[in-house]
């Protein structure tokens, strides 16, 4: 049981890693499903599918999806095996975790604050506890950075030797998230190595929800009393400190199900089998308690996605020589600002799998890391609803091709001072020819008789950005699309 554990655990940690490092788009095709089926992801899109079928499966199995779903959950596995602790003994790594008691009230204080956050909107606190989110920060942090690395010095190895068949890597490197995934990295890195499990069983909200259902699940760890020699190899085996030997104990709220002690002992004395009849006492006044904490966390959820009613309107059309955006655009398909805010946990995904570049990480407070669209690198091109289709949150719904065409993110505001028609007295109409919904013409005005110069239909602009980005006016340019608060169906 150990192996098909361990097996199914590195095939999981692999597609996911390779999903957020994927900057082609191949593997979010086939494998998007694995950040979907994430339990907080699941919770903030209130796919109820889901949510049902990770309740069910811990109701069954125990904790199962902290040692084979969760990223996170297995990558501390792999730190505390790299590590190894802070003792070079290889039989002293092995043994080298003992029982603790259990934390609550730190526990269910993480747990207090995460439904508050999200209640609240507070998008930060959101982000940084999240499990799924945090790695896909290390993930999207330092994997893009070392994937930049490789990527010049294969770049210099090439025009070196006169080939110039490598591809340059035009992937944006955010300080923030590859500030925060070190950070991370390093104190998860401490925690898995020394502590094993602490994250899991202390900070995780994820697992704190989880463990309220495991301790009542249908198949447990079990400690045979008549068959136990109480050497305490398993206890000293046991990443999350919750195998108290000398009492025959087992904390299974605690218990992520790994199947290591079952592996260790050698006399038989640990199964997993179906629970004892004697230990469903009290089963039902948990069960409120888990339902009243499932309820607050769904009905949380729900009040966010609603949408504000006020409509974003069309952008004041004005002069401005820096043209700062009063809202920066979110992709089609998250509906609105607030959507937006209220769903996202910045595991970066969406950001990764973007094929044209246009989704940068945000460094404003109240959307901190969420994704934003720049056209500094690309436009976000009309077929294309990559995003859409990996998001695991509903923070940006599914939707269709066809439909994009339709939904309207910002409007184009064009900046008199900074046009080359005028600037410079040089007939341009870039931005016109590289509308994709024909949105821009090339007028003649009293400031430009011999010049024409662009107007924007805001009955057809969808805030694509392809003028912005392809018009020729530097350092700042001529044209630039404002955001809307909510999104237009045209």
């Amino acid at each position: 049981m150990r192996k098909a554990r361990l097996l199914t655990a590195v095939v999981v940690l692999c597609l996911v890693t390779a999903m957020f490092l994927d900057y082609t788009g191949t593997l979010h095709t086939y494998f998007s499903w694995l950040a979907k089926i994430q339990f907080l992801p699941a919770v903030l899109a209130i796919n109820v599918g889901v949510i049902l079928g990770l309740v069910a499966l811990t109701a069954v199995m125990g904790r199962i999806y902290c040692s084979v779903i969760c990223p996170l959950g297995i990558f501390q596995d792999v730190l505390g095996r790299v590590f190894k602790g802070f003792d070079k003994s290889k039989k002293q790594h092995k043994y080298r975790y003992s029982y603790s008691p259990a934390k609550n009230i730190l526990r269910y204080i993480m747990l207090a604050v995460m439904i508050i956050a999200i209640i609240a909107g507070f998008s930060v606190v959101v982000m940084l506890l999240s499990p799924y989110s945090m790695y896909g920060k290390i993930v999207a942090g330092i994997g893009a950075y070392i994937m930049k690395g490789i990527s010049m010095g294969l770049e210099y190895i090439d025009e070196r030797i006169g080939t110039y068949l490598i591809y340059p890597n035009d992937v944006t490197i955010s300080f923030w998230v590859l500030s925060i995934g070190t950070i991370a990295l390093i104190a998860l890195a401490i925690l898995a190595s020394k502590y094993g499990r602490t994250y899991c069983n202390t900070i995780c909200p994820v697992g704190t929800v989880l463990g309220v259902i495991s301790k009542y699940s249908l198949l447990k760890i079990q400690i045979d009393t008549e068959k136990c020699k109480n050497c305490g190899l398993c206890e000293k085996r046991c990443k999350a400190s919750c195998l108290n030997i000398k009492k025959h104990q087992i904390d299974y709220s605690r218990c992520v199900t790994c199947f290591d002690c079952l592996d260790e002992c050698k006399h038989g004395a640990i199964s997993y089998a179906w629970r004892k009849g004697k230990e469903t006492k009290k089963i039902d006044e948990n069960k409120r308690a888990f339902v009243a904490t499932a309820t607050a966390i769904l009905g949380a959820t729900a009040a966010k996605a609603q949408h504000k009613l006020v409509d974003g309107g069309l952008t004041i059309v004005e002069a401005k020589r820096v043209p700062p955006r009063k809202i920066a655009p979110v992709p089609a398909g998250s509906e609105s600002v607030s959507n937006m805010e209220s769903h996202c946990t910045a595991c970066q995904l969406c950001i990764t799998a973007c094929p044209n570049r246009v989704l940068t990480p945000s460094t404003e407070l109240d959307s901190f890391m969420q994704p934003r669209m720049s056209f500094n690198n690309g436009h976000c091109r009309v077929g294309c609803t990559a995003c859409s289709d990996v998001c695991p949150t509903g923070a940006i719904k599914k939707i269709k091709k066809e439909e994009k065409t339709a939904i309207a993110v910002g409007l184009a505001v064009w900046v008199k001072e900074n046009c080359v028609v005028l600037t410079k007295n040089d007939s341009c109409g870039n931005c016109a020819r590289h509308c994709p919904a024909g949105a821009i013409s090339m007028v003649h005005t009293p400031d430009s008789e011999k010049n024409e110069v662009p107007v924007i239909n805001a009955e057809k602009c969808i805030g694509c950005g392809a003028c912005e980005n392809l018009c020729p006016a530097r350092p700042i340019s001529a044209i630039y699309v404002e955001g809307y608060e909510n999104h237009h169906v045209r």
